[in-house]
C-alpha cells in the first residue's frame, strides 16, 4: 500500500528576541525563497506571510519529512540568504523555537485568509497574544515565562 496523508501545518516563528526588523519591502523575497525550500522538500506551500517580528508558513508537509528538520532547514537557509543579501540590516537571526499547528483540510480557506491578513490582524493583537491563542486553541500547555 502507498502512503497517504493530509496534514496541513501552520508554522510560526519569530526573529530572535522578537526584534521588529523585517521590513515589508523585502519580506516577499524571503517568502519566495522559503517556497523554494518547501517545494524542494516535496511540500506544498499554501501561504506565507508575516510582519516585522514573525512569520507564518501554511504548508502541507510531505510524509517523508519530519517537521522539526524542515523548520530547521527553513531557518538556517533563510537566515543565510537574509544576511548574505542584507535584506533586513538589523536581523539577529531566528528564535530558537517555533510553533507548528495541524489543521484539517476544511480549515484551509480560513487559514489562508488568516495568514494573508497578518498586517491587519496585528494592528489589534500582539504576537504574544496571537501565540498564546494558538496554543490555547490546540490545547497545548505552556509556561508563559518560557514563551517570551
Amino acid at each position: 500500500m502507498s502512503t497517504y496523508t493530509q496534514i496541513i501545518y501552520q508554522i510560526v516563528f519569530s526573529t530572535k528576541d522578537r526584534i521588529p526588523c523585517m521590513s515589508k519591502d523585502t519580506r516577499e523575497e524571503v517568502y519566495k525563497y522559503i517556497v523554494g525550500i518547501l517545494k524542494n522538500k516535496k511540500c506544498h506551500p499554501f501561504q506565507i506571510n508575516g510582519v516585522e517580528d514573525h512569520i507564518h508558513i501554511l504548508t502541507k508537509i510531505h510524509p517523508t519529512i519530519a517537521p522539526a528538520f524542515l523548520i530547521k532547514d527553513i531557518k538556517i537557509n533563510s537566515n543565510g540568504v537574509i544576511k548574505n543579501k542584507k535584506l533586513f540590516p538589523d536581523f539577529p537571526g531566528w528564535q530558537d523555537g517555533y510553533g507548528a499547528f495541524t489543521y484539517s483540510n476544511n480549515a484551509l480557506p480560513n487559514l489562508i485568509q488568516y495568514v494573508q491578513n497578518q498586517e491587519r490582524h496585528h494592528k489589534t493583537i500582539s504576537f504574544k497574544e496571537e501565540l498564546m491563542a494558538l496554543l490555547a486553541e490546540h490545547g497545548i500547555e505552556y509556561d508563559e515565562k518560557y514563551l517570551f
